[in-house]
C-alpha cells in the first residue's frame, strides 16, 4: 500500500526522478508504493530476483512487453447492485446479461490480467468521475458525509485495494466542493491527477499533473518509466461554478499536455500515458467562451510524445483508436471503457530497449466485459457495512401516494411525475423569494426527464423512488428570464425532437434524440419542460420554429414579460448550452439539493395527490394537429 502521509492538497514540484534501479513512482516530489531508494532498493530487487546489474549489461534491442488497464466514469458504483430498483444490476435477456457494474466486478477483471500478464508488468489507472453518481455517493458526501465521520470513503477503499498507479479527476469530483475533494484525496494511495485545473488566475496546478511510475521487466535493464499525465474537463467551470469560482479554472487539454509532457520526459519517462476525463468527438455541450469539452483526439494529434490515451467523459465504449500525430507522423493509441465499470480498456504494449532508455514498438488495445467474470468476494467486504447503510437508506418512506405516477413517457407527454417536480421548485422558490422585489412576478419552472424508467408506485413512496426520479446531484436556483428569452430557450430545448411528417406513424420513442450539429444525440436529460406557461411544439416544423402558442395565465406572453424561473445549477452554470439562462440574473440560490427539497416537501405534506399539481401544459403537434398517443 503507498504513503500518503505527506500527501498535500497543493502539491510541490521538483526533477527528483528515482535512481534506475528503483521500481514505483516518482511525481512531483512524492515516493509511493515500492518505491526503493538507496540500498535498500538493491536488497529488495535481489530477493525479487531482480538483479540490479550495471548498465553495461543491458542489451540493446531486448523486447519487453507491458499491459496498461484502464477504467473511467466509475461513478461510485462498488458492487453489481441498482440501488433505484434495489436489486443485482440488469439490462439484458433473461438469464443473459448484457453488462455488469462495479468496481469489485472491475478487480476480477484485474486481478486475472495480472496473474497473466505478471504483476511487475502491469498498471492501472483511471480517468475520472468517480465519486459520484450513485446514492451510495450521495450518502456518503451528504447524509453521513465522510469528511465528518472519519471513514474511509468507499470508492477510496476499494480503489487503494485494487492497487491503482494513478486516477485523474473528472468533472463530478468537484460536485461536492473542493475541501470534500481534497479530503478524498487525502484517503487515496495513488496520486490524483489534474494538470489542466489550476489555481484562479495562475497557471499553478491546484493538483498533482503528473506521476511516473517505474516497472522492472527485464534482468540486467533499467526500468521502463512510464509516465501518466492527469487532465480534467474544463466545463467544471459551468457545471460547478459555485465550487470552483473564483478558486479554480481549468485550462485545455492540449495546451497542458504541450506543457507538461516535455517536464515528464526530461523527468526521464520512456512511454507518455495522458488519463483525460474527456471524450474524443472534439466537441462540446457549451459555446466557445471555455477550451473543448471533448478533445481527447485532439491531444492525441497535436502533442507530440504521446504514447497511449484512456480517455472518459462520454460514456461510450470505445475498444480501440488509433490517431496519427500531425506534428511526428506517430501512432497514438487510445481506448475509452464504458461508464460504471461496465468494461475495462486493456492496453497491450510490446516495448524494445534502445541507448538507455525503452519506446513503444507495437501497441494494441480492447475492452474487456465485466459481465464476464463475478464480483470478487474481497472488494464486496471492503464496503458491506457501507452499502447495506445505503440500501436501508432509500427503504425509508417519504410519503404515501394517491396514484401510480410513470416517467415512461415523460419525453413525449407532460406527466404527473415531472409535475411533482416542478411543483417542489415553485414552492420552494416561492417561500424563499417572499418579500423581495421579485415575489411580484410570476413563478415558474424547468424540469427535465432524467430517467424513464421512474416512478411513484401507489401508496408508499421512499426515498429510492425520489432517488430514482431525480438522479442526480443538482441544487436548486431561481433567475429571471425574459419572455423572448423564454421563446429562444424553449425553441433550443424542442431541437431534441427529430423533425416528424404530419403524417407519419406516430411512434414517440423514435422521434426524440435528434442530432445537432452540437452533438451526435440529445440526451433526455437536455430536453427541458416548463411548468407554468403553456405552449406547443410541432415537431414536423424546423428547428427554430417549433414553440407556439406561448400563453401564461391565458394571455400571450410578450417579449418584455419577465418571469422567476427555477432551474438547477447544472443547467444555470451553463450545462447543456441552453441560452440565456446563465448570464440571467440569479434571485435564489441557497445550495439546496433538489433531491433533498422533494423528500422534505413530500414528507412535510404526507401525501402526493396528482390532482392537485398536475396540469397538462404542453403538448406535442404536428402542422398544429395535436399528436394523439396509442
Amino acid at each position: 500500500m503507498s504513503d500518503h502521509s505527506n500527501h498535500e492538497p497543493v502539491p510541490r514540484w521538483c526533477s527528483c526522478a528515482e535512481p534506475d534501479d528503483a521500481v514505483g513512482h516518482t511525481h512531483s516530489g512524492f515516493t509511493r508504493r515500492n518505491v526503493l531508494i538507496g540500498a535498500s532498493a538493491a536488497t529488495a530487487l535481489a530477493a525479487a530476483g531482480w538483479s540490479a546489474a550495471p548498465a553495461t549489461a543491458a542489451t540493446n534491442g531486448t523486447t519487453a512487453k507491458i499491459t496498461i488497464m484502464g477504467t473511467s466514469d466509475l461513478h461510485a458504483n462498488v458492487v453489481n447492485w441498482d440501488y433505484y430498483k434495489d436489486a443485482v444490476y440488469y439490462d439484458g435477456k433473461p438469464d443473459v446479461p448484457t453488462n455488469a457494474v462495479g468496481l469489485s466486478r472491475v478487480a476480477s477483471l484485474v486481478k486475472h490480467i495480472r496473474s497473466v500478464r505478471g504483476r511487475q508488468n502491469t498498471l492501472l489507472f483511471d480517468a475520472g468521475d468517480t465519486i459520484q453518481g450513485t446514492p451510495l455517493g450521495f450518502y456518503y458526501a451528504t447524509v453521513e458525509p465522510v469528511t465528518e465521520t472519519g471513514v474511509t470513503h468507499p470508492m477510496a477503499a476499494q480503489m487503494n485495494a485494487l492497487e491503482y498507479d494513478a486516477v485523474a479527476l473528472g468533472n463530478h469530483e468537484f460536485n461536492y466542493g473542493l475541501d470534500f475533494l481534497d479530503n478524498w484525496i487525502s484517503q487515496m494511495d495513488a496520486p490524483v491527477l489534474a494538470a489542466n485545473a489550476v489555481h484562479a488566475d495562475t497557471k499553478v496546478p491546484r493538483f498533482t499533473p503528473y506521476t511516473i511510475t517505474q516497472l522492472k521487466v527485464a534482468k540486467g535493464h533499467p526500468p521502463v518509466k512510464v509516465g501518466v499525465l492527469g487532465l480534467t474537463n474544463p466545463g467544471v467551470v459551468i457545471w460547478d461554478k459555485a465550487n470552483v469560482s473564483g478558486k479554480v479554472e481549468v485550462l485545455d487539454l492540449v495546451e497542458t499536455a504541450k506543457r507538461w509532457v516535455p517536464v515528464m520526459k526530461a523527468e526521464g519517462a520512456h512511454i507518455i500515458v495522458v488519463s483525460a476525463h474527456s471524450g474524443d468527438s472534439g466537441k462540446s455541450t457549451y459555446g466557445s467562451e471555455l477550451p473543448v469539452e471533448n478533445a481527447a483526439a485532439l491531444v492525441a494529434e497535436q502533442v507530440p510524445d504521446v504514447d497511449v490515451i484512456l480517455f472518459g467523459h462520454a460514456h461510450l465504449e470505445i475498444p480501440q483508436r488509433l490517431v496519427t500525430n500531425k506534428v511526428t507522423g506517430a501512432e497514438v493509441i487510445m481506448s475509452e471503457p464504458k461508464n460504471w465499470g461496465q468494461r475495462l480498456s486493456v492496453f497491450d504494449l510490446e516495448i524494445s530497449y534502445s541507448r538507455g532508455k525503452w519506446k513503444v514498438d507495437k501497441h494494441s488495445a480492447t475492452t474487456m466485459n465485466t459481465n464476464t467474470v463475478v464480483d470478487d468476494p474481497e472488494f464486496v467486504a471492503l464496503v458491506r457495512d457501507q452499502h447495506d447503510a445505503v440500501v436501508d437508506y432509500m427503504h425509508s418512506k417519504v410519503a404515501i401516494s394517491t396514484e401510480e405516477m410513470l416517467a415512461a413517457e415523460s419525453c413525449w407527454k407532460d406527466t404527473a411525475i415531472l409535475d411533482y417536480v416542478n411543483k417542489v421548485q415553485v414552492e420552494t422558490v416561492a417561500a424563499a423569494i417572499a418579500g423581495t422585489p421579485e415575489a411580484s412576478l410570476p413563478i415558474i419552472s424547468i424540469a427535465a426527464p432524467f430517467n424513464r424508467a421512474a416512478s411513484f408506485p401507489k401508496g408508499e413512496v421512499t426515498i429510492k423512488d425520489v432517488a430514482g426520479l431525480y438522479i442526480y446531484d443538482n441544487t436548486l436556483m431561481a433567475s429571471v428570464l425574459t419572455g423572448a428569452q423564454l421563446k429562444a430557450y424553449l425553441e433550443f430545448s424542442a431541437e431534441y425532437f427529430k423533425t416528424v411528417a404530419p403524417d407519419a406513424p406516430v411512434k414517440p420513442e423514435d422521434w426524440t434524440n435528434a442530432p445537432t450539429p452540437r452533438a451526435a444525440f440529445t440526451p433526455d436529460y437536455n430536453y427541458d419542460q416548463f411548468s407554468g406557461i403553456e405552449y406547443t411544439i410541432d415537431i414536423s416544423k424546423p428547428v427554430g420554429q417549433r414553440i407556439s402558442d406561448l400563453v401564461y395565465d391565458g394571455q400571450i406572453v410578450g417579449p418584455d414579460k419577465q418571469f422567476v424561473v427555477a432551474v438547477n445549477n447544472y443547467r444555470q452554470s451553463g450545462g447543456g448550452g441552453f441560452p440565456h439562462i446563465a448570464s440571467a440574473p440569479v434571485v435564489y440560490n441557497a445550495q439546496v439539493a433538489i433531491r433533498e427539497a422533494i423528500v422534505a416537501y413530500a414528507s412535510a405534506q404526507g401525501t402526493i395527490d396528482p390532482s392537485t399539481f398536475h396540469v397538462e401544459n404542453w403538448r406535442l403537434v404536428r402542422n398544429g394537429v395535436p399528436v394523439v398517443f396509442p
